[in-house]
């Protein structure tokens, strides 16, 4: 086992696939003489040439365009956006094409290719680089949603992703590229629509994904010291969501707290807050209780920018009231 970054094991994930099948190839802005805006396919150009790995015009609707033909044609494009929030640009593309085409042909035409970039905040860039954006895409019927967190998850649910026939939007987190984690030297592959258990525990169920991660496990340490055992789940995949995992836990803790970087209004948190209480209301002890981002664009300055995003104190604020703790 050795340890790398993020980028690192993204992009040993594209390398390896393409150097499997000589249908897969990545394009997107800057991945090719630039090496990729953030590293992720640096050295690829030279491997596997300018055919495979093809630099883009900054327009996002017209090269995603090309992408999703392609694919449609037997092709699977690995597509990267400089970010998610520059995809909103190509969402025509996304939402009336390739998460249709299989429904609208009468299951004829597939659509196997990978939307990939860095996704949601990664501090002071303003409120139009900075919005979160899994819920929205899981919205939609035909798209699978992984959001990773660990170097080790973001390979293997890639080399899946790549080898899967239906659209897929991947998401990453600017601050995590450079995250070393442990990553197996052979091949493995993590199935999509599984999460996992990173932390367990015994007192109350805490769900998140992406560098949210970050927070639910600073808050399941800080609550350790108290002698409250929290138990920390991954979703990893957005869409399909692994409910019976969480079910689980929340049948052993009976208390349920989701922390995740999206606006309140319709998100992932509260979709699993019906489901959980649909499934298993006599189980819980306490409301299910959610922190997000606040329900506002997120501004420039670092204290709005603190105040945005979740935080650990929050979320062990969180937890000790499920608990009933008065402190």
């Amino acid at each position: 086992m050795r340890q790398i970054a993020l980028r690192e094991a993204i992009r040993e994930a594209m390398s390896e696939e393409m150097r499997r099948d000589d249908k897969v190839f990545l394009m997107g802005e800057e991945v090719a003489e630039y090496n990729g805006a953030y590293k992720v396919s640096q050295g690829m150009l030279a491997e596997f040439g300018p055919k495979r790995v093809i630099d883009t015009p900054i327009a996002e609707l017209g090269f995603t365009a090309i992408a999703v033909g392609a694919a449609q044609n037997g092709l699977r494009p690995i597509v990267e956006y400089m970010t998610w929030n520059f995809a909103v640009l190509a969402l025509d593309q996304i939402l009336n094409t390739a998460s249709k085409m299989l429904a609208m042909s009468g299951g004829q035409v597939g659509c196997p290719i990978v939307f990939r970039g860095p996704n949601g905040s990664a501090g002071q860039l303003g409120a139009q680089h900075s919005t979160a954006f899994e819920s929205m895409y899981a919205n939609i019927p035909g798209l699978k949603v992984i959001s990773v967190y660990s170097p080790y998850d973001a390979k293997g649910l890639m080399k899946s992703a790549i080898r899967d026939n239906d659209p897929v939007c991947f998401m990453e987190a600017e601050v995590l590229y450079g995250e070393k984690g442990d990553v197996p030297e052979e091949e493995y592959l993590i199935p999509i629509g599984k999460a996992d258990v990173k932390r367990p525990g015994t007192d109350v169920t805490i769900v998140s994904f992406n560098k949210m991660m970050k927070v639910a496990l600073g808050a399941a340490e800080e609550l350790q010291k108290e002698g409250i055992s929290a138990e920390v789940i991954d979703l990893r995949t957005i869409r399909p969501l692994d409910w019976m995992t969480i079910l689980e836990s929340v049948k052993k803790t009976n208390r349920l707290v989701i922390v995740e970087e999206q606006w309140p209004f319709a998100s992932i948190s509260s979709e699993i807050t019906y489901r959980i209480q649909k499934e298993a209301f006599d189980y819980l002890d306490a409301p299910i209780r959610r922190i997000t981002s606040l329900d506002a664009p997120m501004h420039y300055a670092p204290n709005l920018v603190a105040a945005y995003l979740p935080d650990i104190a929050r979320t062990v604020k969180l937890v000790k009231e499920v608990m009933y703790i008065k402190k």
